[in-house]
């Protein structure tokens, strides 16, 4: 079995309501499928080939109604960007298209936790997160190749796994969290002219 360590109290996690703050990294990409009906036809065809990093920032409202299950709300914001890439007869063509993301969101997750072992005690989430994006591009420009706009808000699934490690004087937690879009953010409009 497991040796007993002592325990770092947690008065925090006793209480019926706690605050904290989140910082985290992400890496957005795009579930892209091209139109059936312009296959045969001279087009151009998207795909997100490079993934770079970016990063959240939420605060923390924490509502316990039982011992193993707590309502959390995190507003924040989150930055990022994809680079689409366009191919034409499977050759690279002109410049990608980097499509940069500053959202406002706000998260409703459950989180259910396990018992502590030691100073350390697993849990998953799963939630809604609405997000609205600041940066969509909302016009046309002629000076920029631009060929994809995205709508601003879309309403997120997500689900993840973490530990929460008890120490001394807080409590640390590590998580991987997944969250993917309900609604299709693609603008249809094409461009004028």
């Amino acid at each position: 079995g497991q040796k007993q360590k002592p325990k770092n109290e947690s008065w925090y996690d006793e209480k019926t309501l706690h605050f904290g703050f989140s910082l985290g990294f992400n890496t957005m990409d795009f579930n892209i499928t091209p139109s059936q009906q312009y296959l045969s036809q001279d087009s151009l065809y998207p795909d997100v080939s490079i993934l770079n990093p970016g990063i959240n920032i939420q605060i923390v409202t924490d509502l316990r109604p039982g011992k193993y299950m707590d309502i959390r709300f995190l507003p924040g914001v989150s930055f990022g960007q994809r680079v689409v890439r366009y191919y034409k007869d499977l050759e690279l063509y002109n410049d990608d298209q980097r499509l940069e993301s500053s959202f406002l969101e706000f998260q409703i997750l459950l989180k259910f936790k396990g018992d502590r072992l030691n100073n350390v005690r697993p849990y998953v989430i799963t939630g809604l997160n609405f997000r609205y994006d600041l940066a969509a591009k909302k016009e046309y420009e002629d000076k920029e190749p631009i060929y994809l706009r995205l709508k601003r808000p879309d309403l997120y699934y997500e689900v993840g796994t973490g530990l929460d490690f008890y120490l001394t004087y807080f409590k640390l937690s590590v998580e991987l969290k997944m969250s993917t879009g309900f609604r299709d953010i693609l603008v249809g409009d094409p461009p004028p002219g």
